[in-house]
């Protein structure tokens, strides 16, 4: 399909699935602007390898900032007519040990901000006519798992969220999704098996098997090609009925 002619923002995207899913974007002629921390080696690769995007680095947990991204999308894209909300951070821990600071930060990033660029993107879209907006969520958003209450708790969040505003702009020629996938192998995952080793007293191995693979039916990890073919489905005019949904990709683990 081809998107000449849209422009696409995507946040966490400087590696992982906003990556791929940036450089899907791009592929499909749209033009992209990226967000995330990194290197300034590690950004201007994630640039070059989404089709040349824009990069801002703004901070998703401080509303400032993203009016500030929001405002340079609008100045040097012409406006944004796909918003990928796809900035995440996680932590492991008991609930009664849990640092209120990581609390906080897993909220304001893995939620919060996604209502900000929302709330900034929606007047363009509604104005045009045309929109979508895309969440990343989780099989998090529709079952728990111990020793992760405040990212179970964002994308529960995000998954309500999406409900929410898909139904406002349901007249406004504007979808609002989430993906829901299981365990994809990107940065986020690996960095988190240290803290699941030390939570659960578990070996590397069994972590990967026993916790994160255990969890999907299919014992496969989800690529993040896949989630990006999914997003730029929900792109295309065939997706415009699809609104409100939350799409898991998670090898079965929800079935259940």
């Amino acid at each position: 399909m081809s998107l000449n002619g849209k422009r696409a923002l995507v946040t966490g995207a400087t590696s992982g699935i906003g990556l791929a899913i940036a450089k899907a974007l791009a592929e499909a002629g749209a033009r992209v602007m990226i967000n995330g921390f990194g290197s300034p080696e590690q950004i201007a690769t994630a640039q070059e390898q989404a089709g040349g995007a824009l990069y801002h680095g703004a901070d998703m947990s401080k509303p400032a900032e993203i009016e500030a991204m929001m405002a340079a999308a609008q100045d040097q894209l012409g406006g944004v007519d796909i918003l990928v909300n796809n900035a995440g951070i996680q932590f492991v821990s008991p609930v009664e040990d849990f640092p209120a600071e990581k609390w906080d930060a897993i909220l304001a990033i893995n939620l919060s901000s996604a209502f900000h660029t929302t709330r900034l993107a929606v007047p363009g879209m509604k104005a045009a006519g045309w929109g979508r907006i895309i969440n990343t969520a989780s099989a998090h958003s529709l079952v728990a798992s111990p020793f992760k209450s405040a990212y179970v708790a964002a994308k529960h969040g995000i998954a309500g969220f999406t409900k929410a505003v898909a139904l406002e702009v349901a007249t406004d020629g504007v979808t609002v999704n989430c993906i829901s996938p299981g365990y994809v192998w990107t940065p986020l995952v690996e960095q988190q098996i240290p803290d699941t080793m030390a939570a659960r007293g578990l070996t590397r191995e069994q972590v990967i098997q026993d916790v994160l693979l255990k969890a999907q039916p299919t014992r496969q990890f989800v690529t993040v090609e896949q989630v990006a073919a999914t997003a730029i489905f929900l792109c295309s005019d065939a997706a415009s009925q699809i609104t409100g949904a939350n799409i898991s990709m998670d090898g079965g683990w929800t079935a259940a």
